[in-house]
């Protein structure tokens, strides 16, 4: 993602409000609260309504699927008890609610509809939960495609009686979070969020500069009492239904033709992780940043 993006997702909570011309992607920014800054993360109560929840929680049923994580070597989806849910990805545009609501997200996160995932709908059962773990890759596999997921927008379409919080054990400021007996064991350990039907929760799981945010680690408490329904939607930093073909081995390259604009004013120094990279992930302006051989 371009750094000026970056720079504009910051203040996306307190923007005006935005529609689209069938109305589909209006948001109220007055609804949206500012939960955390590291990681960023905003709660938005009431982005969806009670019978767009259950309209997403009906089309799911009867697709459900055990749940799956990305292995962190070899970037494939294998069963694993950290996830123990079980869910399905709708497909994009698959009616006219699914799209509204995939504009109101684009909307609100001033993230393009094409850099996004299709929506997964999840199902927790009683005791079913998903450890903590973090939304960006680890593989170079998962990276080819639209990069780094850079957000998440948490969907929740069922109240639940006890358990079943969105947890962010590394936040900072999370000891400072009041809570009672109505929340879990597992809610202690960290910021969390009840899941409410209708609300949304969203977070980034990069930091302005493009690199990973380690406090965007989370989590999905286990169930007590009832059950738990939800829809997420993840963002990548670029188009994930487009994908070009970016490198992440070889050569040192450009795969933006900013790159030697970004270069001259010093981004190469100011933000060298996403213009040159890291061991583990390749930058984007390598060439521009004059680390090719010679």
């Amino acid at each position: 993602m371009a750094p000026f993006l970056l720079v504009l997702l910051a203040s996306l909570a307190f923007s005006p409000a935005i529609s689209r011309p069938d109305g589909g992607g209006f948001y109220d920014p007055a609804r949206v609260t500012q939960l955390s800054w590291r990681p960023r993360a905003f709660l938005y109560s009431g982005f969806l309504s009670h019978g767009e929840c259950d309209h997403l929680v009906n089309l799911a049923k009867g697709r459900l699927e055990k749940s799956m994580v990305a292995d962190n070597d070899s970037g494939k989806s294998v069963m694993s008890q950290v996830r123990t849910s079980s869910g399905t990805f709708l497909t994009k545009h698959e009616d006219a609610i699914v799209a509204g609501i995939e504009k109101r997200v684009a909307a609100w996160t001033f993230l393009p509809e094409e850099n996004a995932e299709s929506i997964q709908i999840l199902h927790y059962e009683l005791g079913q939960k998903y450890d903590a773990h973090f939304d960006y890759f680890h593989d170079k596999k998962n990276l080819k495609r639209g990069g780094h997921r850079v957000a998440t927008v948490l969907m929740y379409l069922t109240d639940v009686k006890k358990g079943g919080e969105t947890v962010f054990p590394n936040a900072e400021g999370r000891h400072l979070q009041l809570k009672d007996e109505t929340w879990s064991d597992c809610a202690k350990s960290g910021l969390a969020v009840k899941p409410k039907k209708g609300d949304a929760l969203l977070f980034f799981s990069l930091h302005i500069n493009a690199t990973t945010d380690p406090t965007s680690l989370h989590g999905s408490c286990p169930v007590i009492e009832g059950e738990k329904w939800s829809a997420t939607k993840w963002i990548h930093v670029r188009s994930f239904d487009h994908p070009q073909n970016v490198r992440t081995d070889g050569p040192c390259s450009d795969d933006n033709e900013l790159c030697p604009r970004w270069a001259a004013v010093g981004e190469c120094y100011r933000n060298p992780t996403y213009m040159v990279g890291t061991e583990d992930s390749l930058g984007f302006c390598r060439k521009s940043c004059g680390i090719c051989d010679a």
